[in-house]
């Protein structure tokens, strides 16, 4: 199957691949106004920490040009701006790539688009160096053999650009023959790592098996997995990690196998501003992404999109500039 790229810039409008079609569909959508982008975020036909930072960027950009065509004024425009940065709270990419960008709008809308482009350009590049960084790790901390990787919901191309987050790892460990299989969580309600990180890995030739996200826990109890790798939509600054629900329990059967717990992520997804999960908001979905089409009418879920695990039950971050073991959380970014 050809498929198209998973963000661009065309002509002065954003091309996305919708993410909610796939696999058995490849759609792309057409985003001229701030509208239709916030309701593709919203709807995750769009979706994945990397990839809604540099959706925003362009979101701005977006903004921008819809404000020359219809007359805004710098108020309704910061407003636009505002509701692209807020339409998913939890991922801290999105709000941080949209701030950065915007601070170009007094140098003319070039500018902004060229801001916004070279956010998308960094994340790819940052993501091989993630990948490749987060491999060596592992390869170091479990050995030399072919490795059994577990892992949640999806951080390939699809969520990041380029290789990916902690998809990315698990292909650099391919690359490098050092991989065994994977284990690939459904990830509840909507499925994306059953729909996306399957369909990628099969893309890539990387053998894998699908389980119940209730499984998870249990395979990993069993020997099953030498380490689990996920990404993050948010780090705290003291290594608290916030990422799609089921991660934590995850965590703790790694924990408790004495297998390595890696956080694959960007330097932008760690949030020195916020000092613990306690503070990062957790963004809750309909019900009716679990109650249909099963429960009876009339059930109420309690439906949060991501959970939070303490640093103390993750063995390493993971970024394109460094490696944080656990317990090293005052380390600066290398510059």
């Amino acid at each position: 199957m050809d498929t198209p790229d998973v963000l661009t810039w065309r002509d002065g409008h954003i091309e996305a691949l919708d993410q909610t079609a796939l696999p058995h569909q490849v759609r792309v959508l057409r985003i001229a106004t701030v509208d239709q982008l916030v309701e593709a975020i919203t709807r995750l036909a769009i979706r994945g920490a990397p990839l809604l930072g540099a959706a925003g960027a362009l979101g701005v950009a977006l903004a921008v040009r819809q404000a020359g065509r219809e007359g805004w004024d710098g108020q309704r425009l910061d407003a636009e701006i505002k509701r692209i940065a807020d339409a998913r709270p939890t991922a801290v990419n999105l709000r941080r790539e949209v701030s950065a960008v915007a601070a170009r709008i007094p140098q003319g809308r070039q500018a902004v688009e060229d801001a916004a482009l070279a956010v998308m350009d960094f994340a790819a590049t940052a993501s091989r160096q993630i990948s490749l960084r987060g491999a060596a790790y592992l390869r170091d901390t479990c050995g030399r053999g072919r490795l059994r990787v577990h892992t949640h919901c999806n951080t390939g191309s699809l969520a990041c650009l380029g290789w990916g987050t902690a998809l990315g790892v698990i292909r650099a460990l391919h690359e490098a023959g050092a991989l065994g299989h994977v284990i690939v969580d459904e990830t509840r309600p909507l499925l994306q790592g059953a729909r996306l990180t399957c369909w990628e890995l099969g893309q890539l030739g990387i053998e894998h098996r699908l389980a119940c996200d209730g499984a998870g826990p249990f395979l990993i109890s069993q020997g099953l997995a030498d380490a689990v790798v996920v990404g993050a939509d948010r780090v705290a600054a003291n290594g608290d990690v916030a990422n799609k629900i089921g991660t934590y329990g995850l965590a703790l059967a790694a924990h408790r196998a004495g297998i390595p717990f890696l956080v694959a992520v960007p330097e932008s997804t760690i949030d020195e501003a916020t000092p613990s999960g306690s503070a990062i908001p957790l963004e809750r979905r309909p019900d009716e992404e679990i109650t249909v089409p099963a429960a009876p009418a009339g059930t109420h879920a309690l439906n949060f999109a991501f959970d939070v695990t303490p640093a103390e039950l993750v063995s390493a971050v993971v970024t394109e500039k460094r490696l944080i073991p656990n317990g090293q959380w005052l380390t600066r970014p290398v510059s």
